[in-house]
């Protein structure tokens, strides 16, 4: 069987090497290269009881969350290569009464769904981590949750996948015809593919499929990357406006901007300063901290917020796995193994009715 996969983020590096594992020839096509795009600006979060918003999106990311172990050990493995990852928790702090009243409102759901976890007071907090700032109130510990290195995990993906016999081309893909053989029109010529996967994230809407598009739109975020000589905190700490994610380098991630500004990759004045500042009101040491980097990229957005994952209902051939805003790196293993599941063995899992591709039409 032949698969093209189109799009060289992390989705779809996971779902390339997905296939290729299982014995499937794939040939992933991407218009920049793998992880250029939105996995370039991701800060790598695995935190589903913090951003699981819904009922769904908070059933998927637990489940992605589940797999990370099992998933980190064989991409490791196939690659012959380490990679950055850490179960090293989540400290949510609050700066009033009204952040700390949420913060206890996620205590006690919390605490409902049988999640380990430590509301704090503010002293207790700064005990935990003591380079919080001073005027912190409260904060939630959730020791479940962590972080991967995206870049490590997207190399590995890539070498691990090509090892396996996956091949990786660039050229942009404007059309796919549904058939058989699907047909995929790229800047490079036509190829042919027993099935295709559009995992394009934000450029999947750009793409003509039969005469319908994907409903995904880019929403921009700005992140910021730091460095100190050692990690000024232990966890991946979570604020009201910014988060950040402490590396063993000493390097910190300072995220992330929500910007609705169409396909504007730029790094911006106003949001290098927003983070900044944002940054140093949870840990103000950050004010030392030498700058590295800004990045930008676009997150793929749907209409719920939820991901498009599976079959195509109405083309042939025709396979999803778009629109997963700002859980890409998090759902990855999971829309991996559901694409997989369905495309070669013919198997659905009961988390493809969250995400099917027919609730919008396609």
């Amino acid at each position: 069987m032949k698969v093209i996969v189109v799009g060289a983020g992390v989705v779809g590096c996971a779902i390339a090497y997905e296939l290729a594992v299982r014995g499937v020839q794939v040939h992933v096509i991407d218009g920049r290269g793998p992880g250029l795009g939105a996995t370039r600006a991701s800060a790598g979060m695995l935190t589903p009881y913090i951003e699981g918003h819904s009922a769904a999106l908070l059933q998927l990311g637990v489940c992605g969350l589940e797999q990370y172990d099992r998933f980190i050990s064989r991409v490791s493995s196939d690659a012959g290569a380490p990679i950055e990852y850490r179960r090293i928790g989540t400290l949510q702090i609050a700066h009033d009464d009204a952040e700390a009243g949420k913060l206890a409102e996620e205590d006690r759901a919390l605490s409902a769904m049988g999640v380990a976890h430590s509301l704090l007071s503010g002293r207790e907090a700064r005990q935990l981590e003591p380079a919080l700032d001073a005027r912190v109130t409260a904060g939630l510990r959730i020791p479940a949750h962590g972080y991967v290195g995206v870049q490590s995990l997207l190399s590995a993906l890539v070498e691990a996948a090509t090892r396996r016999g996956a091949e990786f081309s660039v050229a942009h893909v404007h059309a796919i015809d549904g058939a058989a053989p699907v047909r995929v029109e790229t800047t490079g010529g036509a190829l042919s593919a027993d099935a295709v996967v559009v995992a394009a994230g934000s450029w999947s809407g750009g793409i003509v499929l039969a005469g319908r598009q994907a409903p995904v739109r880019p929403v921009r975020g700005q992140l910021l990357h730091l460095r100190l000589s050692e990690p000024p905190v232990s966890h991946v700490v979570w604020g009201a406006a910014a988060y950040l994610v402490p590396w063993q380098d000493g390097s910190v991630l300072v995220g992330a901007t929500v910007e609705d500004v169409g396909f504007d990759e730029r790094v911006t004045v106003s949001g290098v300063r927003r983070l900044l500042d944002d940054g140093e009101r949870l840990v103000p040491a950050l004010g030392n901290a030498a700058f590295h980097e800004a990045r930008a990229g676009l997150r793929p957005a749907t209409a719920d917020e939820l991901p498009i994952i599976g079959a195509s209902s109405s083309m042939r051939g025709v396979y999803f796995a778009t629109g997963h805003y700002r859980s890409g790196v998090l759902l990855a293993p999971l829309t991996a193994a559901l694409v997989a599941d369905q495309l070669v063995d013919g198997r659905e899992r009961r988390e493809l009715a969250l995400v099917r591709p027919d609730r919008f039409g396609l």
